[in-house]
């Protein structure tokens, strides 16, 4: 991309907003975002991916036009792929050092190795974490930094980090506790959301009594209702002072869209959507305009950045290109319909497809369980019909769960059914794909789930939506005890908000991880070849969405 045709792009794509701002001696600003790159450190054009090393050179090359240049994250970049599960997250950081990143916020994921771990990275990292509602529990005080001001083209421009609250529940609820269980991290959540809008606006008021005349906040918050009211449009609705926020977390592709705030003001609310597929680009005139564009074709790659993604993915690549089965039908988490176009749609999160149903019975063989449940959120990728290397496996089940088993009562089984279709047909990360059941949803009938502050369950006060629950040929019986597998994640950590296993006898405890069930599974259990039984993309009719007529 020529240098003259890029000032043109952003000024043509421009979405502008906010009054003109103006201060002796400004220059251009650009802002370069990135959000839920989960591990794609590769250009990858089969995929849509471009890389870190596109990042690098776009950096690079706004600077050498006269543009001043910072480049900032917004969460989830260090967990979804081989690379991140078989270093914990460090290699990714060593990436994004190279890169140049100069800011980031975590993401709901940048916990999944653990709470020491994660701050073991943010202190070694040589770019700065913010956040204003991460909380040390202990102290009161935010673990990072609410927000950082940094001189950018003659301005001082604000960064305010803002965490969703949902990473409580959508990470591993024991690595926020203390060994009593009792929380010592956490996110200002409360239950209407008034906590977290009041740190993002006193983070903000803070940053301009000192200075700040553009606040930009890096939120990962998302745009679905299960975010709610966590929302990044309820924060912007519910605050004043920000001029722009990038978003994550929803994996929501937004050019640039004007949402009000608190006082009927436009805010700039932009997302670039996930695995790299789009380097988001603010642009802060020298009249003050502000205006973004997602860069979508870029290929001047930084070569520094490229022998460095080179090395690191060369001291595993022979184990992650192993062999370890094969498939003879594609396995998906996105509707077949789309697998061949660019924007995919995900089913895995609200609704059964084959490879929930071949994760299910990979933990209910392995374990002898009477029921074994998955959730969602957990199984990340597609296979598609052929080899099976071990970074499909792991790419499948990035997060190094484990297998549990317990023993729960049909109630409880049930009570994680309705928790896991609460929001259906929206997607949840605690969707559940299930084995040795079948379940109806009844969309019609409205979620009394209830949930504590955190996101916890605490019970159902009104009619179920799942109903009809067959375990095997019989009826579910809410009194009677039934072996469930899963893993560490719901069982013993109440992932995803799965409180009703907490009291549970443990019979089986961390015997294997997740990716190791699987390949078990495929290997032992069917002789290494995915077969014909799970050839339908939709499952087997386990999970029926039942609709009023």
């Amino acid at each position: 991309m020529k240098k003259q045709l890029l000032s043109l792009v952003v000024l043509g794509m421009a979405i502008s907003t906010c009054a003109p701002v103006y201060a002796e001696e400004t220059k251009d600003i650009a802002v370069l975002y990135t959000n839920d790159i989960h591990c794609a450190v590769s250009a990858d054009e089969e995929n849509g991916r471009l890389g870190y090393a596109a990042v690098a050179g776009l950096k690079t090359e706004l600077a050498d036009a006269g543009y001043d240049v910072i480049l900032v994250d917004a969460g989830d970049a260090i967990q979804g792929e081989a690379i991140g599960t078989l270093s914990q997250g460090s290699y990714l950081v060593d990436i994004m050092e190279k890169t140049g990143y100069d800011v980031a916020i975590p993401g709901n994921h940048e916990f999944d190795y653990g709470m020491d771990n994660f701050l073991a990275l943010a202190e070694e990292a040589q770019y700065e974490y913010i956040s204003c509602n991460f909380t040390d529990l202990t102290t009161g005080e935010t673990v990072f930094p609410a927000y950082t001001i940094r001189e950018l083209g003659g301005r001082k421009v604000a960064f305010v980090g803002i965490c969703t609250p949902r990473t409580i529940t959508s990470s591993t609820p024991a690595y926020f506790q203390d060994e009593d269980g009792n929380y010592i991290y956490g996110f200002q959540q409360d239950e209407d959301g008034s906590a977290v809008y009041a740190s993002v606006q006193k983070a903000v008021d803070d940053a301009k009594a000192e200075g700040a005349e553009i606040v930009i906040a890096i939120a990962h918050l998302g745009i679905e209702s299960a975010c709610s009211p966590w929302m990044s449009t309820e924060v912007i609705a519910n605050t004043t002072g920000i001029d722009v926020m990038l978003d994550g977390h929803s994996h929501s592709t937004i050019e640039g869209e004007q949402v009000k705030n608190k006082d009927g003001e436009n805010v700039l609310l932009t997302s670039t959507g996930t695995k790299l597929s789009a380097i988001g680009q603010l642009t802060i005139a020298a009249d003050g305009t502000i205006s973004s564009q997602l860069v979508t074709d870029y290929d001047n790659a930084d070569a520094d950045v490229e022998s460095c993604v080179a090395e690191i993915t060369a001291e595993f690549e022979e184990v992650l290109n192993e062999v370890v089965a094969k498939s003879d039908v594609d396995l998906v988490i996105n509707d077949p319909s789309s697998l061949d176009k660019e924007e995919k749609i995900r089913i895995i999160r609200n609704a059964e497809t084959n490879l929930g149903d071949l994760c299910a019975d990979a933990y209910r063989y392995v374990s002898g369980a009477d029921i074994a449940l998955v959730n969602g959120g957990g199984i990340r990728v597609d296979i598609l019909a052929g080899d099976i290397t071990y970074n499909d496996i792991i790419s499948v089940h990035p997060f190094g769960n484990e297998l549990c088993m317990v023993e729960a009562t049909g109630q409880q089984v049930l009570d994680a059914l309705e928790l896991g279709a609460m929001v259906t047909p929206e997607e949840s990360g605690g969707f559940l794909q299930v084995s040795g059941l079948t379940y109806e949803i009844h969309t019609d009938i409205e979620s009394s789930v209830q949930l504590d502050e955190n996101g916890m369950f605490t019970g159902v006060d009104g009619e179920y939506r799942v109903q009809n629950v067959m375990v095997g040929e019989e009826p579910l019986d809410l009194e009677a005890t039934y072996t469930v597998a899963s893993h560490n994640y719901m069982l013993k950590n109440a992932g995803d908000g799965m409180t009703m296993f907490q009291d549970c006898e443990l019979i089986l405890e961390d015997v294997m991880l997740d990716n190791q069930v699987l390949i078990t599974y495929i290997t032992e259990g069917m002789d290494g070849v995915v077969g014909e039984q799970y050839a339908d993309p939709y499952g087997e009719g386990r999970i029926v969405a039942v609709e009023a007529e």
